[in-house]
């Protein structure tokens, strides 16, 4: 047997979506509509052509959503992860006392997670989706705040003194600041950034020694 057909023989069959557990199908519509979203863009995006796409009646999609935006709110989260997952990754890279590198990787990380072209992103940006743009920034600042407060501000405690009050508070408001500057002086170099977000927290980026091993 050749390997392109051993690997199609042990490749998992789909199930039918009338077997299919309730919560694959109802992902299998999210992310349907986020390819479809991003293909074509939202506006050009119907519920007819989630549906078609995946070769079902809409009778199925109204089974787990309300109506569009409903699963666009759905697709905004999906969203929401891919940036968390990124989030993790970069903390997890971090180099302990090394601020500056902290901060401009972060900086870079926010620029492609959040700034990266497609007709979804495109859309969620224009004027006529403010709200949902709103809604998805501020979803952003939330899980970031919540994010450093329970990992990130820890490690930097443990070295040096956090001089912010209302830290919640402060990283909410200025993850949002950094988005909307982003968003209107996208050229801005990321130094600036960088000095901006260590001035805001007061942080300390003198060099932390790092104690040597026998």
């Amino acid at each position: 047997m050749d390997p392109i057909t051993s690997m199609e023989s042990a490749a998992p069959q789909r199930r039918p979506h009338s077997m299919a557990d309730p919560a694959e199908r109802r992902n299998e519509i999210i992310v349907t509509a986020r390819t479809l979203y991003e293909d074509k863009g939202m506006a050009k995006t119907s519920i007819q052509d989630i549906t078609a796409t995946m070769g079902v009646a809409r009778s199925l999609f109204y089974h787990y959503f309300a109506d569009k935006d409903a699963v666009t709110s759905a697709v905004l989260d999906t969203y929401v992860a891919d940036y968390l997952e990124a989030l993790h990754y970069w903390n997890a890279n971090r180099r302990v006392g090394d601020i500056d590198h902290a901060l401009t990787s972060l900086v870079r990380l926010l620029r492609v997670a959040l700034f990266e072209h497609n007709a979804f992103r495109e859309a969620i940006a224009s004027q006529e989706n403010a709200a949902l743009y709103l809604d998805f920034i501020n979803r952003i600042a939330d899980q970031t705040a919540e994010y450093f407060l329970q990992s990130t501000v820890r490690d930097y405690e443990s070295l040096h003194e956090v001089h912010i009050e209302h830290r919640y508070e402060t990283f909410y408001m200025l993850i949002l600041g950094i988005i909307g500057y982003l968003r209107t002086h996208p050229i801005v170099d990321d130094q600036v950034i960088v000095d901006l977000i260590a001035q805001t927290l007061h942080m300390d980026r003198t060099p932390t020694p790092t104690q040597e091993t026998d």
